[in-house]
């Protein structure tokens, strides 16, 4: 028999990388095409129990599968309306936003000048270059292709959903096909703990939107701040993003006060909005969302800064539960276990201690003499 040839370490670590090269390149191209696809795949997963529970009360499940995507998009539709119309009449104050934000910009370069010694025409000129930069960047071809996108992305995903809905059968008989018959508990197991994983994360997170979304509006409210629950809503949107939302969302409310009011509800805000994070992150997180989904804070941090540097926003909010269906690939693949580990939030049980085990060996040792 002739052995098969040892590739050596340095050639493995090559072709890993030369792969994953090639896997985020083809990605970044590829986007306007996999992410309305991946939208509709993890729709579909939340959607189903409902296709299922109408199809089990005698409706055909085409009728069933279109009655839930319309009834889907319509309480969507009812929320961008909601949105819209704070939002349309948060335009009517841009002007008095407008004169407030120059006042206070020259207030602020005031301050930096007397700090630094440094003249105010000295200031003002730089940050008129870095604006022209900033404008140059956002060109105009760009644009209309951010854009075209978001176009084709809200055409495309209701269709790919109707679609992935009525071909679930064909497509999971076609993921068994690709193994082995002795794999197929395996696959059977990974595509239920996906299922589950899915549903459960995307509900807990939409329970959570929701009461951070009123908390928010409630807050700003007794604060005084004007489009309350415009900036509610948004800031439960952002707070979708893991870590990063949140001081988004903070920053935001924050400039919002300082334009509408004094800088001292910039103060009201941030003690508000740290209020709301201590009850998000240790009582609605531990308990509504961070249950379902096993991915630990460093992980969560970096595949959120690559999601949003290949896929831009929709790859921020795409990021957890993709990394999520990948360790519950990789829990189930004896090579990739250790991988999965590192995905997760799990610490080993029997060192919960670090110095318990020196501990026991000193203990051992004095019980010997």
């Amino acid at each position: 028999m002739t052995k098969t040839p040892k590739i050596p370490f340095y050639a493995k670590t090559a072709l890993i990388f030369i792969s994953l090269f090639a896997f985020v390149y083809t990605m970044d191209i590829a986007q306007s095409i996999i992410i309305p696809i991946v939208y509709a795949i993890i729709l579909a997963i939340l959607l189903n129990p409902i296709v299922n529970f109408l199809c089990r009360k005698g409706l055909n499940r085409l009728i069933a599968i279109f009655l839930t995507v319309i009834i889907a998009f319509f309480l969507v539709a009812i929320i961008f309306y909601i949105v819209f119309s704070q939002a349309s009449n948060l335009s009517n104050s841009f002007p008095q936003m407008k004169a407030k934000f120059i006042l206070s910009s020259a207030d602020f370069v005031n301050w930096i000048s007397g700090k630094t010694h440094i003249h105010e025409s000295k200031i003002n000129e730089w940050i008129n270059e870095t604006q022209s930069e900033q404008l140059n960047n956002l060109a105009v071809k760009e644009n209309i292709s951010i854009f075209g996108h978001l176009v084709m992305t809200t055409v495309l995903l209701p269709v790919y959903l109707v679609m992935v809905l009525y071909y679930k059968p064909l497509l999971l008989d076609f993921i068994r096909r690709l193994f082995r018959l002795q794999d197929h508990i395996a696959v059977e197991e990974v595509l239920a703990n996906t299922k589950k994983i899915i549903q459960s994360y995307l509900v807990g997170l939409f329970i959570e939107m929701i009461i951070v979304a009123i908390l928010n509006s409630i807050g700003l409210l007794i604060i005084g701040i004007d489009y309350a629950i415009l900036f509610g809503l948004l800031g439960a949107f952002l707070n979708i993003i893991p870590y990063l939302g949140a001081i988004i969302a903070a920053s935001i409310f924050m400039i919002v006060a300082l334009l509408t009011k004094t800088p001292i509800y910039m103060l009201y805000v941030l003690i508000m909005y740290g209020f709301i994070q201590f009850i998000d992150n240790n009582f609605l997180i531990p308990k509504v969302v961070a249950a379902r989904v096993k991915i630990n804070a460093l992980v969560s941090i970096i595949v959120v800064i690559i999601g949003g540097t290949v896929w831009g926003i929709p790859g921020m909010f795409l990021a957890i539960p993709i990394t999520a269906i990948i360790k519950v690939i990789f829990d189930h693949i004896d090579s990739l276990k250790p991988w999965g580990f590192l995905l997760g939030d799990s610490m080993y049980q029997s060192q919960k201690n670090p110095f318990d085990s020196i501990k026991k060996l000193i203990t051992k040792t004095t019980s010997s003499k």
